[in-house]
């Protein structure tokens, strides 16, 4: 398209009249630019001004619709040509879609109407195609690591090197690191600067789907393959086929299933739950875990195969606090991140309160940053950040939840959250954190008294 907004058309008709009557009736719509041209000899010498669509007179003077239709096709496939007849040709007009017309239009009392709406289709498509161009554009603009993963430290520019291996090969992935650290960014980044960049992206968090149910949500079930199984459902990993499945907490997998990964990462082919259809898959895996596999696989709570499939590259995310000199840079990339969102004017970062961020070791890392960096900026009574607008909500949190009165069942559900937040939706983690059971979580989750990301 021309401009935002603006469909180029070119007329292609020696009939005067009717060249002058489509004129007309499509330059009624400001949108649309248009252009007459009564031979094909005119029309070909403006071909290079790319127009979006033509209407083409079947039975032009100097060659026949059907060889300038070729010529359009063979200089710019993306042109949509709508063929304009004086005759109801049915064998013709097949033949001419066949060929690459948009669509074949008799000169009859329907012709308008017929034609504003088959040119309005056309302009939806094109405008559709634009945004998901636009949006393609963005996603990897979004993902380019260089800038969404911030930083210049040692630790994170070794990471930086092993993700551009990851980009450039097929290799399976497994990123380790602490909880926050941004093990689901670095997934996304190796994924979106890929040459699958283009297909599907699918996360799967394991400890925030009951045990019960990770085989059918992995694989899928067919309808009534068990009691609650009303439809047949699409796995994660069907969903994600040519594209890139990300399983996080992958540590946190029960053996029981381990070995169906196994095989279904060794055999490239799996089945639903409930079906003996083998479905192939052709799909990159990425893993992460704030666990050490090797550990598990000594404990018997991983195997040891499993582990070596999934191995792969080995990217170990570096916590905060090992960072160097990042936590200021990052803390002022979230200062400007909070500008733009809420379309205010950007805070200084004063020396006292870098002072104070260097000095803590945040035990929740990147994601515990962003939120007191966000909280920073909505207390600063100025244009800087001070030191006390630095809020570290570890005993403030304790001391502002029991000053609240509310019922034992609402403490409860406000202490779980706050954990299943800080461990990154870890059910399994804060279950052991709480010593409490994980059913309960997860029947907590099911009544909807707490969530997970």
């Amino acid at each position: 398209m021309t401009k935002k907004n603006t469909i180029k058309i070119f007329i292609v008709e020696d009939d005067e009249w009717y060249s002058e009557f489509l004129i007309y009736h499509l330059t009624l719509n400001p949108d649309y630019e248009v252009k007459k041209f009564r031979t094909a000899k005119d029309f070909l010498g403006a071909l290079a001004e790319n127009p979006n669509i033509v209407t083409l007179d079947y039975t032009l003077p100097d060659m026949t619709g059907s060889d300038v239709l070729k010529r359009i096709k063979d200089y710019n496939n993306d042109i949509q040509v709508l063929i304009i007849s004086g005759q109801e040709d049915v064998s013709t007009a097949v033949e001419l879609l066949k060929q690459g017309a948009y669509d074949y239009i008799v000169k009859n009392e329907d012709a308008r109407n017929r034609i504003l709406s088959v040119v309005n289709n056309i302009r939806q498509n094109l405008e559709l195609k634009e945004e998901i161009s636009q949006l393609k554009e963005e996603i990897g603009k979004k993902y380019d690591y260089n800038k969404s993963i911030i930083g210049n430290s040692a630790a994170i520019n070794r990471c930086f090197g092993l993700i551009d291996k990851a980009c450039r090969s097929k290799i399976t992935v497994s990123i380790t690191g602490e909880t926050g650290t941004g093990k689901e960014l670095v997934a996304k980044a190796i994924h979106y600067n890929s040459d699958r960049k283009n297909k599907p992206f699918v996360a799967v968090n394991i400890t925030a789907i009951p045990k019960e149910l990770i085989e059918a949500e992995l694989f899928g079930h067919e309808k009534g393959a068990f009691t609650g199984a009303h439809n047949r459902r699409i796995g994660k990993f069907e969903e994600a086929n040519k594209g890139t499945i990300f399983l996080d907490e992958i540590g946190e997998m029960d053996i029981s299933l381990q070995a169906k990964l196994l095989r279904v990462l060794q055999e490239r082919e799996f089945s639903r739950i409930g079906s003996n259809q083998v479905i192939p898959i052709e799909v990159r895996v990425i893993v992460a875990t704030h666990k050490n596999l090797q550990e598990e696989v000594k404990k018997g709570n991983f195997r040891e195969d499993l582990y070596y499939r999934l191995l792969g590259l080995p990217i170990e995310l570096p916590p905060l606090r090992d960072r160097e000199g990042d936590i200021i840079i990052i803390s002022k990339h979230f200062i400007e991140e909070y500008a733009k969102e809420n379309k205010v004017n950007k805070l200084s970062l004063s020396p006292q309160a870098q002072k104070k961020l260097l000095n803590y070791p945040f035990p929740g890392n990147i994601r515990e940053l962003k939120a007191v960096m966000e909280l920073a900026c909505v207390m600063a009574e100025n244009d800087t950040i001070q030191d006390d607008n630095i809020i570290f909500n570890n005993a403030r949190n304790m001391t502002d939840l029991l000053s609240k009165e509310m019922t034992l069942r609402e403490y409860d559900n406000t202490i779980v959250q706050n954990y299943l937040d800080k461990y990154d939706s870890n059910v399994l983690l804060v279950a052991k954190k709480l010593d409490i059971g994980k059913s309960t979580i997860y029947r907590m989750i099911q009544n909807n008294e707490v969530s997970i990301k």
